[in-house]
């Protein structure tokens, strides 16, 4: 298998390849890997880099992986206020990460995100659509849009199928944290680990075994119904994701998220 490392310090997202599996690594910790159009656009085309290199028989696996203390904390809360005719707002933010989520399920080979630090919001849509999950111990999640006046809209689409029903209405509502362990339990992710390197070691070796037909139409299969959710609900999950951070109520509470006060309705 090729070996291949083409990261250079002003990506957002690096690109590597060693022993058949490419490694994705998000690198923009000052705002805590958010999805910004710069990393989105990088992001998706290492996805399809790999599709592309999966097809040529070099890559077999892609880990996911990030630097920093916050695998991926959603949406860019600047450039989703920002004027649509600059490239920003929010209905541009719900597609950009449509398209992440579409092309993680899509991509020909299986997904593994690495997470060693905190996800949120968008962050959790990702580890949905991935195929397995491996996280640390202290590592901790929550789908926080509750406490900032809006929902889990896109995301919905990739998690509720994970999870329990009742983990769902709990963490959906409450929008608290919990950590690696609760996440496995309810099915967020696959598995909770003391050293990530051991976790995976044992997944990455079983996918080497697998043919590269055998991986991609196995996928199709356990991604069937995921895939069907995100195509048929996008479009009314971004209408309604669009609705709500135009509300004065999203309004106020992303602006006490910024200034790090309580929102008026506490």
């Amino acid at each position: 298998m090729e070996t291949r490392n083409d990261a250079q310090p002003s990506k957002l997202v690096h690109y590597a390849v060693e022993d058949g599996i490419a490694t994705l690594t998000l690198d923009s910790p000052a705002n805590r890997n958010a999805l910004s159009r710069q990393l989105v656009a990088e992001l998706v085309g290492h996805l399809r880099q790999a599709a592309a290199e999966a097809a040529a028989g070099v890559v077999r696996g892609i880990v996911l992986s990030h630097t920093g203390k916050v695998f991926c904390a959603g949406a860019d809360l600047s450039e989703a206020s920002a004027a649509p005719e600059t490239g920003g707002g929010v209905e541009a933010g719900a597609q950009d990460l449509v398209r992440i989520l579409h092309t993680i399920l899509t991509v020909p080979v299986p997904v593994i995100a690495r997470v060693d630090g905190a996800a949120r919001a968008g962050g959790l849509g990702i580890l949905g659509a991935c195929d397995m999950v491996v996280a640390s111990t202290v590592a901790s999640f929550a789908f926080s849009e509750v406490r900032i006046g809006v929902a889990p809209a896109i995301i919905s689409l990739t998690t509720r199928e994970r999870m329990s029903s009742r983990s769902v209405s709990r963490y959906f509502l409450t929008g608290e944290s919990f950590g690696a362990a609760e996440a496995q339990a309810c099915g967020l992710i696959t598995c909770a680990a003391e050293t990530l390197g051991d976790a995976l070691a044992p997944l990455l070796a079983s996918i080497r075994l697998g043919s590269p037909q055998g991986l991609a139409e196995s996928k199709k299969i356990a991604n069937a119904s995921m895939l069907a959710r995100l195509e048929a609900g996008a479009q009314e999950m971004t209408e309604l994701s669009t609705r709500l951070f135009g509300t004065a109520e999203a309004a106020e509470g992303m602006q006490a998220f910024q200034e790090r006060r309580p929102p008026a309705w506490h």
